[in-house]
């Protein structure tokens, strides 16, 4: 890892709200691709899951799932129930910020897409009763569009209709079909 990355994740911690915020988009930047450092930060990305701090547990979701893609140990196969429990945050927006970034978990490899799939489509199915689920559901179809695009997997689309299919408010069926345009 080189000392800017270095110290993009150490400023990203900062009190200054600024200079935390430019460190968490050049590590967003950073993480976009493939890199060989993902393990030198992989463990404290787990332990800020559950930081204090809702920016914290937020940002480390959103390292981890990028960092995904850089795992060639596949520790992530093990790691993604920790990392999907930030996705059901008590902050709303720390759960959503999770939740969007989520997807990229699955450009790992056919393991972790299927994973991330597994876990997005039964809590499509049985999240009903969660506040905002129409917005966590059109966050799950969002995920799979992301998703599909990348890797093509016809499946992935398939699997979307189906879940579209079981909304019965039209409003919410026209809304999620909107995604797969």
């Amino acid at each position: 890892m080189d000392r800017e990355v270095k110290e993009a994740f150490i400023k990203s911690k900062s009190k200054d709200k600024q200079e935390s915020y430019e460190a968490y988009l050049y590590i967003l930047q950073a993480t976009e691709k493939q890199v060989d450092w993902a393990y030198e930060v992989w463990d404290d990305l787990l332990e800020g899951l559950t930081d204090k701090d809702n920016h914290q547990r937020s940002r480390s979701a959103q390292y981890l799932a990028n960092l995904a893609k850089s795992d060639p140990e596949n520790r992530m196969l093990t790691d993604l129930p920790r990392l999907w429990e930030v996705t059901k945050d008590e902050k709303f927006v720390t759960a959503r910020h999770s939740l969007q970034s989520f997807w990229k978990v699955g450009l790992g490899g056919a393991e972790q897409k299927d994973l991330v799939m597994e876990f997005m489509v039964k809590r499509f199915k049985n999240g009903t009763d969660e506040k905002n689920f129409t917005l966590i559901r059109f966050d799950i179809l969002q995920n799979m569009r992301h998703l599909y695009d990348l890797l093509n997997d016809e499946d992935i689309k398939q699997t979307a209709m189906d879940l579209i299919e079981t909304v019965e408010e039209e409003k919410y069926k026209k809304k999620y079909k909107s995604v797969w345009r």
